[in-house]
């Protein structure tokens, strides 16, 4: 059975907390892991998730501040040190080559396992599977940022009520799935579009193309809310989103499910960032990430058109 779930290793902005790790950041989907943003105590926030390196097939770092990538020397070398059976692809910001190169080489290791480095110079679609094809977008942050966006090929849903009335079962349902036709009757008799699933991935930004681009009619959108909507000015010069803005851009994309992270130390009430992100007029599913906490991908219902 497929296991499409979002798992949180760590929440905090800049600076870990007494409650909140560095950032860091899991998708399950399928058979798949792609680690996100590994900042500092990424390896033992992975254990006390119940996360191995064999689970990792691909790191996206959306910039080199340390917050987002400290971790990356340590996970990169359990991955040798576990000698992780299957190649694993990096995807970072290619002006920030020098800082992965250090990072990777921080000390001294066996190198166990084939590395694949896929820098990302510019928007566009980095990889492309059977499952979903992965692309990133650029945002707008003091230094150069990307945020990534994984989207699943459509499809076709069975409908056992149109199966039924033509007369298709047992093995044949499975033969006009692979062939298209069965007789007279077309795949297109017995099933209705299934709208494929995504997920956005957004850190550092300021509101910019990019941040909607990704957004756009996501399942899922994970999304930094580093400032509450009192400090937009603050946000602003930072380069970073409050959680009303994050929120509104959530609502204007037809997000499913908005999920808030990177959370300034400022602010001892976290329930403040989700008052302000329902004030923003957000009415889907809503979570304050916290550290550890695994969220499952909202599954599609019947009819979905989306």
């Amino acid at each position: 059975m497929s296991v499409r779930e979002f798992v949180v290793l760590g929440t905090a902005s800049q600076v870990p907390t007494r409650h909140r790790n560095h950032n860091g950041y899991l998708l399950r989907w399928d058979g798949e892991g792609i680690l996100f943003d590994p900042g500092e105590g990424t390896q033992r926030q992975m254990l006390r998730a119940g996360v191995a390196a064999h689970d990792i097939n691909r790191i996206c770092i959306t910039h080199f501040h340390g917050d987002h990538s400290l971790g990356l020397a340590g996970v990169i070398q359990r991955i040798n040190l576990d000698r992780v059976p299957h190649p694993v692809t990096a995807h970072y910001p290619a002006s920030g080559q020098k800082f992965f190169d250090r990072l990777r080489y921080a000390t001294a290791y066996r190198e166990t396992v084939a590395l694949r480095e896929e820098p990302v110079a510019a928007d566009g679609t980095l990889a492309e599977g059977p499952s979903y094809v992965l692309e990133a977008r650029r945002l707008s942050h003091p230094v150069e940022s990307f945020g990534y966006r994984l989207t699943e090929p459509d499809g076709r849903r069975m409908v056992p009520e149109l199966l039924a009335r033509h007369g298709i079962k047992g093995p044949d349902v499975g033969r006009i799935q692979r062939e298209g036709r069965l007789g007279g009757v077309t795949l297109d008799d017995v099933s209705e579009h299934k709208p494929g699933q995504s997920f956005a991935f957004v850190m550092d930004t300021r509101l910019c193309p990019g941040v909607d681009a990704l957004a756009a009619g996501a399942d899922m959108l994970v999304i930094e809310s580093t400032f509450l909507d009192e400090d937009e000015a603050l946000a602003t010069d930072h380069g970073h989103l409050t959680a009303g803005q994050a929120a509104r851009v959530a609502r204007d994309a037809g997000v499913r499910h908005l999920v808030l992270t990177h959370f300034s130390q400022r602010y001892p009430d976290p329930q403040e960032f989700e008052r302000q992100a329902r004030a923003a007029g957000f009415e889907g599913e809503l979570t304050i990430a916290a550290d550890l906490v695994k969220v499952p991908l909202p599954k599609r219902g019947q009819g979905d058109t989306r």
